[in-house]
């Protein structure tokens, strides 16, 4: 059994038969094996280093209506907030002092934060804190939009791509959101010189072995700096608001299949992970994770940007508690570290 691992991590690419295999089997010293491999590969290219990225959710507007969204454009009983420049500047001095060297500044996509508006804060924060990583999460915009960002300061940007399978897009999406452009936007971005993250939710509905298969294909073509995954967790009046939730060893599973197949990724064990178990975030490094996203938002906005119910926002979550999130880091074998956490192939990962 353990030799599927192991043809998974010299060839860099996995079957379906593999990867069914994976997902389904119970014998557990197999999949320890596929953890301690995955989690040697991370270390390999990163040592016991656990890079962090300081959020900022900087609106939760959105035009979009995704099926699975909390903060989907129909949703009645959101309160709705955007910051403004200086509270996310106040964001970026406190992370600083905490020794974040990454920011993440994202949002729904809210046509307020214009390009004109997004290139001022960018360009004052890379003014401000040239040693820092600036990255954006503010969905699809168009290539000039993306052009100008970059051009402001703007080393990263995280569009989820959330399938690779058109079909299944058009699941969980409405009809004027189109796939392709979701693909351009990706392909955009890598084109302009960003250090590009894509990824997709484990356990979302209508998901099969054959839409998992396609989104690991998708990703070995890509190439991203970083793939962020996590467990689906619906959200309250929603379509889905009654699916089950994804699975957090399902997640386990294949956070150690994408560390394998792109080993000097950065893997980020979300918070959608510490949601559903407390250990999530522990449980991702030991599967090859290396990454970790503590919340910078003001506290009094933290729980109205929810994506999915009950997100974890609080205690260990919030970026103020480092020593708590250290302690917890440090029971893996890892630490966290004061680093801009550069891939390793490149000056500037995500």
């Amino acid at each position: 059994m353990k030799d599927i691992v192991n043809q998974i991590a010299d060839s860099r690419t996995i079957t379906l038969e593999q990867l069914s295999h994976l997902l389904t089997t119970d014998d557990r010293d197999t999949i320890q094996y596929l953890f301690d491999r995955a989690h040697a590969t991370a270390q390999q290219h990163f040592g016991n280093k656990i890079f962090m990225r300081g959020l900022i959710e900087i609106s939760n507007h959105c035009k979009n209506d995704c099926l699975y969204c909390g903060i989907r454009r129909s949703q009645k009983d959101v309160h709705r907030y955007r910051l403004t420049k200086e509270e996310i500047l106040d964001c970026c001095e406190q992370g600083y002092a905490l020794g974040f060297r990454t920011y993440v500044m994202q949002g729904g996509e809210d046509g307020w934060f214009t390009d004109d508006r997004m290139c001022d804060i960018v360009a004052t924060i890379r003014q401000k804190y040239p040693d820092c990583a600036i990255t954006l999460s503010l969905g699809e915009r168009n290539h000039e939009s993306y052009q100008r960002l970059f051009d402001a300061g703007a080393n990263r940007y995280l569009l989820r791509h959330e399938t690779a399978d058109p079909a299944h897009y058009a699941q969980l999406h409405p009809a004027e959101m189109s796939f392709e452009h979701r693909m351009r936007c990706l392909q955009d971005l890598k084109a302009i010189g960003y250090q590009v993250g894509c990824g997709f939710m484990v356990g979302s509905p209508y998901q099969t072995v054959h839409t998992l298969l396609k989104d690991l294909q998708f990703i070995s073509n890509l190439q991203p700096q970083m793939v962020g995954i996590g467990p689906f967790i619906p959200a309250s009046n929603t379509p889905f608001h009654d699916r089950p939730a994804g699975s957090v060893e399902t997640t386990l599973r294949l956070l150690s299949i994408i560390r394998l197949i792109l080993p000097p990724v950065l893997l980020p064990a979300t918070t959608a992970l510490g949601t559903l178990h407390p250990r999530g975030r522990e449980l991702g490094i030991l599967a090859g994770a290396n990454v970790v996203m503590p919340n910078l938002s003001p506290r009094d906005h933290r729980k109205d940007y929810s994506l999915y119910d009950n997100k974890l926002c609080t205690g260990d979550e919030a970026a103020e508690c480092r020593v708590c999130l250290d302690r917890r880091i440090r029971t893996t074998g890892s630490e966290l570290v004061v680093d801009r956490g550069d891939a390793p192939t490149t000056t500037c990962g995500v």
